[in-house]
């Protein structure tokens, strides 16, 4: 099982829009050197949105090289079509990606015997580790535990990321998928309670800017160890709020950018951060001392 904190990876562009692999690589070998445990390519904070699918995958597999296997890799692989995910799944596993993060269907709004069904479809196409992604506030589509309990008995389906940011999930999910099931949330400013409720990582949009910080709290969210996890996360309580300021990924691209990692890039219709919003995102950064 993956475990810890697991960095949802921004893909470095320059100012035109083009991927810059050379900052990607980068990037990898910093978050190894500060302790990520493991990297998402082209989830959400990736800009999966406005990649193309030769672009996904060349950052998947570039990824992947890059990192050499020091660290696993999850491929983001999610599509509103159950064909496309499929094929993005396997593509993905032929890239050499360790699992696969897989974004409940968007738009289309899906019932729940919809949903089991679109995730059994990649399941059984592609033998890969495979795990859900609820992320309602995004997709409009909100899938309930019972869902996913059904769902932790295929084989290659091992765990979820659960980011409604609602804390009585952990239990619920544990209840029904059992202890080998992994439950990651994508919610960073409950990660430390949630890791504490049994958790076993949190896919972190803070953790690009803070790596170190976020991987030693949820290790000690993680073991138990509430009083260290909290002191640690008080120095990231700003950062887990003013990292949303504007639509993610654009104040932690800005952040990763005046850390001196990337160059000012991203796609539209994303913009790049508005000035109206520098100094609250440097002064998160000031409290975390990455700046």
């Amino acid at each position: 099982m993956i475990q810890g904190s697991i960095v949802a990876l921004v893909t470095p562009m320059d100012e035109s829009g083009a991927v810059d692999f050379n900052q990607l690589k980068r990037l990898v070998d910093y978050h190894i050197a500060e302790g990520t445990d493991a990297l998402v390519a082209v989830g959400t904070t990736g800009e999966s949105a406005t990649l193309n699918e030769e672009e996904h995958l060349d950052v998947i597999k570039a990824v992947v090289d890059y990192t050499a296997g020091r660290i696993p890799i999850i491929a983001g692989t999610g599509a509103n079509a159950t064909t496309e995910a499929i094929n993005l799944t396997r593509r993905a596993q032929t890239a050499g990606a360790d699992a696969c993060l897989i974004v409940t269907p968007y738009y289309n709004k899906p019932t729940q015997e919809g949903l089991y069904l679109h995730y059994k479809a990649i399941n059984d196409a592609v033998d890969i580790p495979q795990i859900l992604y609820n992320v309602p506030g995004r997709t409009a589509c909100d899938m309930l535990p019972e869902t996913v309990g059904r769902l932790s008995k295929l084989k290659n389906i091992v765990g979820v990321k659960e980011a409604t940011g609602d804390l009585s999930r952990v239990k619920h999910i544990r209840d029904l998928a059992g202890p080998d099931f992994a439950i990651y949330t994508g919610d960073d400013a409950s990660s430390r309670e949630f890791c504490l409720l049994g958790g076993n990582g949190c896919i972190t949009v803070t953790g690009n800017v803070a790596p170190k910080l976020v991987h030693q709290m949820i290790k000690a969210a993680i073991a138990g160890d509430a009083e260290t996890a909290l002191a640690i996360d008080a120095k990231l309580t700003a950062l887990h709020k003013n990292l949303f300021i504007q639509s993610n990924p654009i104040p932690v691209k800005w952040a990763v950018a005046e850390m001196g990692l990337i160059s000012k890039g991203i796609r539209l219709p994303l913009t790049w951060l508005t000035q109206d919003c520098f100094e609250v995102v440097r002064a998160a950064m000031h409290q975390a001392e990455v700046i």
